[in-house]
């Protein structure tokens, strides 16, 4: 007699989600995507035709990697193009750079901009970079979340040495002193931290492996990142996993200490041998999911939430500055930016933006041509405690005096961009505040405080940006591999259990 297949519940069309679907259905499960928007991608979406959230595309062997195992190509599912030119820097009060993804290249920039030291200084940054990568890819970010004794382990007790280099009690933004006098490439550099919504004065230097993964490849999407969505939609469906859409889970079902299905809001229940969650952790603690699930996982304080933004997402004009696909504006005190965010609960007078051109590097733009732009500053994710709708117009003057001063015009009309907040991000993906990166990854204990796939609650599984390995479309990814390949398992453990349970002595 043929034993019928282990139904897995997705709970979620995120990137966690959506690669959790495809490893589960191809490894035989009939899995069941449910999620409350009306198409897949989760942070990844678009307004007015814009991409409204993730921009960047790297790490490309996790996805090569989870389409080579489905028997498919990635290549035949997106178009992809590696960029020259990873992004082009302006300051305020003076200065303009391009990073390239040729290392030599980006030093001779460097050295242009700021001098040969610094120029040097870039090659050992990026050399460190690589050594911290190579030391954490697979110990770390491709494995389960390892405990730090744990950690040390799988480093292996013989090359502590490589593990001390990657510096986790150091802030990123004291390492960098170590490589730049210029504080403009401190600016540059400490960005990083915001990748994972992190302070560069707070996040530990090892956050420096970031410089690497850009060097690896930066890929731009050929109709926007969600394509990268819609791509493995469709590499899950062809394995056998079914989508709905404006599907509202209210409450993961427990029955017997283990979750064994969900309830929709209009009441109807689906039975589930396993449950992943593709949402924030923290809706779980704060019982989003029902009482049942509370216990699966610690709560996220709102003191330990990353970043989150305020964006403007537009179709307008531009002169006076040659953008390319990704550009950052900076002020000056880019401490003051940070101070508000992480201890005043606020948005300093010039917040650093980041504007995506999402016509340009692909395509060309002509002269007076409107194009379409993301616009985003950081902000506190307070949207679950305060609105700051009220502000938006002030935010928009800020953040066109700033781009104005790096000599940027474009005409931001209100009715004409589409901003989100805080309060529009939490209601997007409730229990997080607006925080686009789950928990804050600040100080050398940060990233373990961060929870793994496996929660509390037998049978329920976690995936995204909020669980280890960390945000950012890669790790989401990985997140969810890692979640399906721990339900597997434990599905099948549960076999051969129940087997030798039935088994005559």
């Amino acid at each position: 007699m043929t034993r019928r297949r282990d139904r897995v519940v997705v709970i979620g069309a995120g990137m966690g989600g959506l690669a959790a679907a495809v490893d589960l259905a191809r490894r035989g499960a009939e899995v069941i995507v449910l999620e409350r928007a009306s198409a897949a991608g989760g942070k990844m979406r678009q307004l007015r035709g814009v991409d409204a959230g993730p921009t960047v595309f790297t790490m490309r062997w996790i996805f090569e990697g989870l389409f080579a195992d489905a028997g498919e190509r990635i290549g035949d599912a997106l178009d992809l193009h590696e960029a020259e030119t990873l992004a082009r820097h302006a300051w305020r009060a003076g200065g303009r750079l391009d990073l390239f993804a040729d290392v030599a290249r980006s030093a001779d920039a460097i050295g242009d901009f700021a001098g040969a030291a610094e120029a040097q200084g870039y090659r050992d940054f990026v050399a460190r970079s690589a050594d911290i990568h190579h030391t954490l890819v697979g110990s770390f970010m491709a494995a389960e979340r390892p405990s730090p004794l744990e950690l040390v382990r799988r480093v292996g007790w013989g090359r502590l040495d490589a593990l001390w280099r990657t510096t986790p009690w150091r802030s990123l933004w004291s390492a960098l002193r170590d490589h730049f006098r210029d504080p403009r490439l401190r600016q540059l550099f400490g960005r990083y931290a915001t990748y994972t919504g992190c302070s560069p004065f707070l996040a530990p230097a090892t956050l420096m492996l970031i410089a690497h993964v850009e060097q690896d490849g930066v890929w731009l999407v050929n109709g926007g990142m969600v394509q990268v969505a819609r791509a493995l939609q469709g590499l899950a469906e062809r394995q056998g996993a079914r989508f709905h859409f404006g599907a509202h889970v209210a409450e993961i079902l427990v029955r017997d200490g283990r979750a064994r299905g969900v309830r929709l809001a209009e009441g109807e229940e689906i039975e589930a041998d396993a449950v992943v969650f593709n949402g924030d952790i923290a809706a779980l603690a704060r019982g989003m999911l029902g009482q049942g699930a509370r216990r699966a996982a610690p709560d996220t304080p709102d003191a330990a939430r990353s970043l989150s933004a305020v964006t403007w997402c537009a179709e307008v004009a531009t002169t006076g500055f040659p953008l390319l696909h990704h550009n950052v504006f900076f002020a000056e005190d880019y401490a003051e930016e940070f101070d508000a965010v992480f201890r005043r609960r606020a948005i300093c007078a010039a917040p650093t933006v980041y504007l995506c051109a999402q016509d340009r590097g692909i395509g060309d733009v002509a002269e007076g041509e409107a194009e379409r732009l993301l616009l985003l500053i950081n902000a506190p994710a307070d949207g679950d405690t305060r609105d700051i709708g009220q502000d938006v117009p002030d935010l928009a003057r800020r953040t066109v005096a700033l781009l104005e001063a790096c000599g940027l015009r474009l005409d931001l009309k209100e009715g004409e961009a589409t901003p989100t907040t805080p309060t529009g991000f939490d209601r997007l993906f409730p229990a997080s505040g607006g925080a686009l990166y789950g928990r804050a990854g600040h100080g050398a204990m940060g990233t373990f405080a961060r929870p793994g796939g496996v929660t509390n609650l037998p049978g329920l599984y976690a995936a995204g940006g909020s669980v280890h390995p960390g945000a950012g479309i890669p790790m989401a990814a990985m997140s969810g591999r890692l979640a399906a390949a721990r339900v597997m398992e434990d599905l099948a453990g549960s076999v051969r259990r129940a087997v030798r349970v039935a088994a005559p002595a």
